[in-house]
């Protein structure tokens, strides 16, 4: 009498990996079906629901799932952390034709995100992604070219890609256009357009455009608009600017700027991180500002201090 023979059973461990294959061939046919609209919808949605749709995605080549996904294993947000994979997918998106994930790339070879430090292929990726018009490219390519880091040092073409950025509403190259006006560096001094450009980075919520719009406010003696615009900067900003804040208003005659000042120490000593409600009429007009120039340009520098670009 003849035995037949019968398959061995799959393990659990086999089963569970056919059972993700299909699974994982099903999202990839969906995807095919789906409008632009819809794969945009999917892959915006909460990172641990979108997680193996994004995966898919991915693998299927959709650029702006490579860069998702690149951002995912950077930040650990639905995958393990993992720099190295992030930079593996950014790399691929980029290859596609991505300038955001041109951008990503250059972040990493700038900080070493994933790869080893390398500022030349920093500049690299930033220049071709400053190339395609992207915001971020032109900003990140402009402060290699204004440190020279990377890059020959270069702040006249700095400048030109810190203005491109910032005409397309890049609140932080706005910023860092009001300081190349304002100090003269990579132009003339043009102190006019530096408070317009000061204004515009302040009015987006950036906090050091908020610092330097304030400054100028102060400087022209409008202190009861300076200490609003201070105080805005106080909450947004980081302990480093609130110190900038005290240190510059420590000495100011106009009262509203005084009180802006004692506030802000308040939150260094207590360590606030967010201290809304502000402080009361900083807003009301009547005040003078009353500093003597000298005072103004010393509290300038401290505040500042010489040569740097962010404040």
């Amino acid at each position: 009498m003849r035995r037949t023979r019968t398959a061995p059973a799959l393990t659990a461990a086999q089963l569970a990996r056919a059972a993700a294959l299909e699974a994982h061939q099903l999202r990839l046919q969906r995807l095919l079906r789906m409008s632009g609209g819809q794969l945009h919808a999917l892959l915006g949605c909460d990172a641990t629901e979108a997680a193996e749709w994004v995966l898919s995605a991915a693998e299927c080549g959709v650029p702006a799932a490579q860069l998702r996904l690149g951002r995912m294993l950077l930040e650990g947000c639905g995958y393990a952390r993992d720099p190295a994979a992030a930079y593996g997918w950014f790399a691929r998106a980029a290859a596609g034709g991505d300038a955001e994930a041109m951008n990503m790339v250059g972040r990493c070879h700038e900080l070493g995100w994933g790869v080893p430090q390398n500022l030349m292929l920093a500049a690299a990726s930033y220049r071709s992604s400053a190339a395609t018009g992207h915001d971020w490219g032109q900003y990140n390519f402009g402060n290699l070219l204004f440190d020279g880091r990377g890059v020959a040092r270069d702040r006249r073409a700095a400048l030109r890609w810190y203005l491109a950025a910032a005409q397309q509403g890049h609140e932080r190259a706005m910023n860092l256009v009001g300081r190349c006006l304002e100090e003269g560096w990579g132009c003339e001094r043009r102190p006019a357009e530096a408070a317009y450009w000061y204004e515009r980075s302040a009015e987006r919520g950036y906090f050091r455009g908020q610092f330097n719009h304030a400054l100028m406010l102060a400087q022209r003696g409008h202190g009861a608009r300076a200490a609003e615009w201070f105080w805005k900067a106080a909450v947004a900003g980081d302990p480093a600017l609130r110190r900038a804040i005290v240190a510059t208003l420590g000495e100011a005659a106009d009262r509203a700027l005084r009180r802006v000042g004692r506030e802000v120490q308040g939150m260094l000593d207590t360590g606030a991180a967010d201290p809304r409600p502000g402080p009361g009429n900083t807003s009301l007009p009547g005040f003078a500002l009353g500093w003597q120039a000298p005072l103004v340009m010393a509290n300038q520098a401290l505040a500042r201090g010489a040569g740097r670009k962010w404040l």
